[in-house]
């Protein structure tokens, strides 16, 4: 099968592109390399397994040149700084909605039914009840990220119901493991690099949420794919339980042998505007499926910890 994954220099684009080479599949990546990058993807690009198209998806004709010919897609470029979004208003509005809107047209024009698109649990906004379910609503994001979210999965039913298009939509929790770019376990550890003797941590610390390791992420939405056949599919992926940042904080002190640092809060419930607390997704229907992840959020940060201490190098 030929296969675009968007955002395939990514951090979970290049663990799926990974896969989908195991099995066979003719991969083409669209990246403009922005926050994704070529050193996770050169290797199969020299073996000639994986073609790199640099295009910037907001260039719809650009989109539309890489879509020829393709079988499925797996749509995962957007913005990877949810705090970007919040000094340029438009970031998500660009490399989320409109992107999106692209991908769809191009499919469109160039005869392409099949999609899976990686949402996010921020979609469910503030106040879910947790663990969250797949048919809980309201869906009113908090965060501007949230909201291109919401809209790429509104469009992608638009485009199911009217063109004939096939999807598979998965709400991630907090993904993580080798390669990670960004985020909490990966800002800790630059801190502390900076900074051996104390890391900061935003908020009180008090912020929980569920953690799902970047390969049992990939596995899962292979196998869901595969066993699901509805004209729109939608699944949590996440674990069954929540880890504090506060938690965090503590383990990537003590694997990073920064055991006299001290941990400082800066206070409030939240890191930054559109954060959301506490959340966790139910994976009933991802179990029912089939699928049981292994790790827990716990474990998922330790392995995330002590892959990212090896791949960045406490000696910088």
């Amino acid at each position: 099968m030929r296969v675009l994954v968007t955002g395939g220099a990514g951090f979970i684009g290049s663990h799926l592109i990974d896969r989908l080479i195991e099995r066979g599949d003719e991969v083409h990546v669209a990246d403009n390399l922005s926050s994704g990058r070529i050193e996770f993807i050169a290797d199969n690009i020299e073996s000639g397994a994986v073609i790199h198209h640099n295009i910037d998806l907001c260039d719809l004709s650009a989109t539309i040149d890489c879509m020829k010919g393709i079988d499925f897609v797996f749509h995962l470029a957007a913005n990877a700084d949810i705090r970007l979004g919040i000094a340029i208003t438009d970031t998500d509005l660009k490399h989320g909605t409109i992107a999106t809107y692209n991908v769809l047209e191009a499919m469109r024009l160039c005869g392409v039914k099949r999609i899976a698109f990686s949402s996010s649990s921020v979609v469910y906004g503030e106040g879910a009840p947790m663990p969250t379910p797949e048919n809980y609503g309201p869906t009113i994001p908090i965060s501007l990220y949230g909201a291109a979210k919401l809209a790429a999965e509104g469009l992608i039913g638009s485009w199911v119901g009217t063109f004939g298009l096939q999807a598979w939509v998965f709400r991630f929790a907090n993904i993580i493991g080798e390669r990670g770019t960004h985020g909490v376990i990966f800002d800790f550890i630059h801190k502390l690099i900076a900074d051996p003797s104390r890391l900061e941590v935003l908020g009180n610390g008090l912020q929980e949420k569920s953690y799902m390791e970047v390969k049992e992420c990939v596995d899962s939405i292979l196998h869901v794919i595969e066993v699901t056949n509805e004209p729109f599919n939608l699944c949590n992926l996440g674990s069954d339980d929540t880890i504090s940042v506060r938690r965090i904080a503590e383990i990537v002190v003590a694997e990073t042998g920064c055991t006299d640092a001290s941990i400082e809060y800066t206070g409030g419930d939240r890191g930054w505007a559109g954060d959301i607390p506490r959340a966790m997704l139910a994976i009933d229907r991802l179990r029912g499926l089939g699928c049981v992840p292994t790790y827990n959020s716990e474990d998922a940060v330790r392995h995330t910890v002590r892959a990212l201490i090896e791949e960045i190098g406490m000696e910088e």
